[in-house]
């Protein structure tokens, strides 16, 4: 079984928002990458980077979700998969 983390550390994520978020989420989401990709003709949003615990998280998704951005998935990233390491946390 793969490691999961603890509630209350630090751990690397994936997050798919329908469409090209503008530049008003970075207050929200700063020490994040961005990256749009084209998916069968539409604009998907990923967003990856270290969040600081699962409370970070699920503020993270409420902002998405109040901000009116469709949520397409969010995928916890094993360390041997994440492309961020060593960064800021939210």
């Amino acid at each position: 079984m793969q490691n999961v983390p603890s509630i209350s550390e630090p751990a690397a994520y994936r997050i798919r928002i329908l469409g090209f978020v503008t530049d008003g989420w970075r207050d929200f989401m700063h020490n994040l990458e961005e990256s749009v990709l084209q998916e069968d003709g539409n604009s998907t949003t990923v967003i990856t980077g270290i969040v600081a615990d699962q409370a970070a998280l699920f503020g993270l998704l409420c902002r998405i979700r109040d901000s009116g951005l469709v949520l397409l998935g969010v995928e916890y990233l094993p360390d041997t998969q994440s492309p961020v390491t060593n960064r800021g946390k939210i």
